[in-house]
């Protein structure tokens, strides 16, 4: 029985062993960081979500940027933001990577409530930035979940703000170029240019897309107070009534409560206010982003033109050259009639025949001489 139970001991902890783990940081409400190394079932029994919601911030899968709101948490995936938020700590992907190392000095200095001011006395810039974070407690007031979503919003523009920035230096410059010396090197250039533009717009897309989608709906919005939720169902366990009444009843009484916060349009609308200040932000970008597409569009039809000016006159020089072509045939028949062997009739009064060789040759050269003048008007007229 003994070697039954050590091997079941061993084959748990081998099972146990090969089960992925994934690096995570965790950072609660004062502001403590704390590294975690975890499988998934752990973060799934600790922040009450379903395994197709870490599925969604696998970095190993490929999924569309969204912010879905569950009963306990706030599962984030924007870009390389993937991070799960409840009303009291914050679970981040990748905490080593390069982006989302800042993103968690952010969060120790802000989402400590009435902290900030004081985590920036050695600098006075700091000291100044928090100043205005705070702005006279109006940050207090945010419930946690909140204030962490803030961080991950105002990250994730900016990255993408400065994505597009840098897009815009390196773009305007080699379009420029393109227009004024067109080469294999500057298509090339600007070919992946255009390649870097639609990648980055369809990713700048799906940011905006997401809040479009939260904004659209009041009730998506409202399921993102996890505290205002957390504290009603509190109140609602503990309301004595529960205990006197059916578990229908409690229940019917727990929905309407649940309805009730919903229902609370100033609540809805700070949240409104707060996706409404970054949806126009990545909006901006999305334009900038739009108007670059459409300068690349421009150079592109431009040189299309110029290269359809180019392909006519090639098809004009093809022309001109044909003509030549055809007078010098015409010129080398006449002299071949004559130098043949053969006794024609006619060919006993050369001088007759001279003068009407004469004539056609002249007129052959009076009609070419024209066609040059037209065609030389016709290149001025352009």
């Amino acid at each position: 029985m003994s070697h039954s139970n050590g091997y079941m001991v061993a084959t748990g902890d081998k099972k146990k062993a090969t089960q992925p783990s994934w690096n995570w940081v965790l950072i609660d409400a004062t502001g403590e960081c704390k590294a975690l190394d975890v499988d998934k079932y752990a973060v799934m029994h600790r922040v009450q979500i379903h395994a197709r919601d870490l599925r969604i911030i696998d970095p190993n899968l490929s999924y569309p940027s969204a912010i879905l709101a569950r009963e306990s948490a706030i599962v984030l995936n924007l870009e390389h933001i993937k991070a799960i938020i409840t009303s009291d700590e914050v679970l981040l992907r990748d905490p080593s990577h390069e982006s989302v190392i800042p993103i968690v000095k952010e969060l120790e200095r802000r989402l400590p409530v009435g902290n900030q001011v004081n985590h920036g006395q050695g600098d006075g810039k700091e000291s100044s930035a928090a100043h205005n974070d705070t702005d006279a407690g109006e940050e207090d007031e945010s419930p946690f979940e909140f204030r962490a979503l803030e961080v991950f919003l105002e990250a994730i523009c900016s990255f993408l703000a400065a994505r597009t920035t840098e897009l815009e230096t390196s773009a305007y410059p080699a379009l420029d170029v393109l227009t004024s010396k067109i080469c294999s090197g500057n298509l090339d250039r600007v070919r992946k240019l255009k390649s870097a533009t639609t990648r980055l717009t369809a990713r700048v897309q799906k940011v905006r897309d997401a809040l479009e989608h939260l904004l659209e709906d009041d009730d998506d919005m409202a399921d993102l107070y996890l505290s205002r939720k957390l504290s009603t169902a509190s109140s609602v366990a503990s309301s004595p009534n529960c205990y006197l009444t059916s578990p229908t009843i409690c229940c019917k009484m727990s929905r309407a409560s649940v309805a009730t916060v919903r229902e609370d349009e100033n609540d809805v609308e700070q949240l409104e206010m707060l996706l409404e200040a970054y949806f126009m932000q990545i909006d901006s970008t999305l334009n900038k982003l739009t108007t670059l597409r459409e300068y690349i569009q421009d150079t592109d039809d431009f040189i299309n033109i110029q290269m359809d000016y180019r392909r006519n006159q090639l098809i004009q020089l093809e022309v001109f050259l044909g003509s030549g072509t055809a007078c010098s045939a015409f010129y080398s028949l006449i002299a071949g009639i004559f130098g043949m062997n053969i006794p024609y009739t006619w060919n006993d009064n050369h001088g007759y025949m001279f003068k009407w060789v004469c004539i056609v040759t002249g007129a052959i050269c009076v009609i070419s001489l024209v066609f040059i003048m037209s065609y030389a008007r016709f290149k001025r007229l352009m």
